[in-house]
């Protein structure tokens, strides 16, 4: 796993991403087109399908192993009350996910999927953000590479999720670096503090952005610097996807600002992604519009976990179903008026 050897290879992978294969997106359109149906009745899930068919380089696309990574972190920042649970709730949630119990495991098992959780030094919290980079370049480059680990062959699409005490906090802080705006803008509830926490919160990434405003801005620096463990992985998972053209499913809030400092300088970063659904943290709506990414389900869900992005998961299979499973006008032998 030399890919991320340096912040330098990070930030030249950004330069060089894949593009989906034209041939294939076009036959799908094709096929969708000759599908007993009224052309585009069936409205999102035929834009899936083509979308699918392109990153997987096939006019007939097919899930044979869909993977959920579940990547875990502590942060630092968490000592500043930012959160409605203490720091080892993030252990204590990781083992519920190896025993089976939690919201993951059965929506993953509902939605096909195969479930990784990948720990990343639970003991050893990143660095309070408002006084110091959240990560040295060795530990960032060392959490991208765990992203990247869990892309291996054969997958056909990934779906990517978090957890970790305090990372609504440092995804605010992320998405206000990256796209401006004020904390305010960014900061929501996460996992349940009240407009006491929230104004905690947004005092914690203001001071936060002053520290580091001289910082060089970019991607590299800002994940490193404002990120956690397990939101570098993320973005380490979805670049290396992208380099193997793997479609990815985000998740939430987190799972998206895992990406808002590659996206602001390489809107491209998100082509191969679909946004699994919208959540109720306030700010994922806005960043989703910065993303360009229009989610697939709006539930008012805000657990993490990748929970949203599993549920879409049966979204994507449907659409599939529809356009290998269903006959054409010509197999069907109906007249092309629909």
């Amino acid at each position: 796993m030399s890919w991320f050897a340096s912040s330098a290879a990070f930030e030249a992978a950004l330069g060089h991403l894949p593009r989906p294969d034209a041939k294939a997106t076009a036959a799908a359109r094709a096929r969708q087109a000759s599908l007993t149906k009224p052309a585009g009745s069936l409205g999102r899930l035929e834009e899936i399908a083509v979308f699918l068919a392109g990153w997987q380089g096939t006019p007939q696309p097919m899930i044979e192993l869909a993977r959920a990574a579940i990547f875990a972190g502590n942060h630092g920042v968490a000592v500043h009350g930012v959160s409605a649970f203490p720091a080892s709730v993030t252990a204590a949630m990781v083992g519920n996910f190896s025993a089976g119990g939690a919201a993951i495991n059965a929506l993953a098992a509902a939605a096909g999927l195969d479930l990784e959780v990948v720990a990343l030094d639970l003991d050893r919290p990143t660095a309070d953000f408002t006084i110091a980079p959240a990560m040295d370049e060795a530990e960032c480059l060392s959490a991208l590479t765990a992203g990247v680990a869990v892309v291996r062959p054969g997958v056909d699409l990934l779906v990517v999720g978090e957890m970790g005490i305090g990372n609504s906090t440092a995804a605010a802080a992320l998405c206000a670096r990256s796209y401006g705006g004020t904390p305010a803008q960014w900061v929501g509830p996460g996992t349940g503090v009240d407009a006491e926490g929230i104004a905690r919160k947004v005092a914690v990434v203001e001071r936060a952005l002053a520290f580091h405003a001289d910082a060089p801005l970019t991607p590299f620096e800002t994940l490193r610097r404002l990120g956690g463990r397990e939101i570098a992985a993320i973005a380490g998972a979805v670049l290396e996807a992208r380099r193997q053209s793997i479609p990815v499913v985000l998740d939430g809030f987190i799972s998206c600002a895992a990406l808002a400092p590659l996206a602001a300088g390489v809107p491209a970063i998100t082509d191969h992604c679909l946004a699994g659904h919208c959540s109720a943290e306030p700010g994922h709506i806005r960043l989703l519009r910065h993303l360009g990414l229009d989610p697939l389900l709006s539930l008012g869900m805000r657990l993490g976990e990748g929970s949203g992005a599993a549920v879409a998961v049966s979204v994507i299979r449907a659409a599939l179903a529809t356009h290998n499973d269903m006959a054409t006008f010509a197999e069907a032998g109906v007249a092309d008026s629909l």
